[in-house]
């Protein structure tokens, strides 16, 4: 079985619009496979989009360009016979606030297996194994293993949270891609999806956009600094936020602008 690269995406003179506005300019890095990557920088650098190229979801508007490439275990997102659909189950996303789908917890979880595996292998033990996994994966199966079939909206948001992450999970991706996973919770429900987040790593790769420079800097093992749309600074966070080589990442950190 072949191993894995040491770096889970590459990027390499990435470049964006949307229509005429060039958002993203020649952004190049690597992301090391099984660790927390936090996107950081003032609002409207680039972050988001830069996290939505992971998984090619920019595409889904007309009025974007794109150009450069990105390696995803070293294979170019952007090659013709890579398929959307297995790009997309291979890159999770979860958003800003959680989205679970207005159906019951247990068919959250399975919603994905559903759409994407032939009928011939959805035994129901093979689903109900599924969400076991996923729900113990997430923190939540101790809590929910007996109210599995209760709507998932019904349901805390921190725990929403935690659901839309299980979801992703049957799927066996690659990459969790995570934007403002917590701006929606409270600060109980920060923790605790950055404890998961810690429990995660390691099985997943993990990149996620914040604006809370606290939060990246407990929760992640490396940092990416962006101002308008370029890359500036891509080191290990204690190393970014303690001895930053560029004088600009130095004034975003010490709040001098952002």
């Amino acid at each position: 079985m072949a191993l894995k690269q040491e770096y889970a995406i590459t990027t390499k003179g990435l470049n964006l619009w949307y229509a005429k506005f060039q958002a993203l300019i020649n952004v190049t890095t690597d992301i090391k496979h099984g660790i927390i990557t936090s996107l950081i920088g003032p609002s409207g650098c680039g972050k988001t989009t830069v996290l939505r190229c992971f998984n090619r979801v920019n595409e889904r508007y007309g009025y974007v360009t794109t150009k450069g490439e990105i390696k995803l275990h070293g294979k170019n997102i952007y090659d013709p016979d890579v398929s959307l659909i297995e790009l997309r189950k291979s890159v999770g996303m979860v958003f800003q606030r959680p989205n679970p789908l207005p159906i019951s917890v247990y068919e959250n979880v399975v919603f994905g297996l559903r759409i994407h595996s032939p009928r011939s292998e959805l035994q129901k033990s093979t689903l109900d194994d599924a969400v076991e996994k996923a729900l113990t994966e997430v923190g939540l199966w101790k809590d929910l293993k007996d109210r599995l079939d209760a709507k998932a909206t019904s349901l805390l948001l921190e725990q929403q949270q935690k659901l839309c992450i299980a979801r992703l999970l049957p799927l066996k991706p690659e990459l969790i891609l995570m934007d403002e996973p917590c701006s929606a919770l409270d600060v109980d429900g920060t923790r605790a999806i950055e404890e998961l987040m810690f429990e995660l790593r390691g099985r997943y790769t993990i990149v996620i956009v914040t604006h809370n420079m606290a939060q990246a800097r407990r929760a992640s093992n490396e940092c990416a600094f962006m101002l308008l749309g370029e890359l500036v600074e891509h080191a290990r966070t204690e190393d970014l936020f303690l001895s930053p080589k560029n004088p600009k990442t130095a004034d975003y950190i010490e709040g001098r602008y952002g």
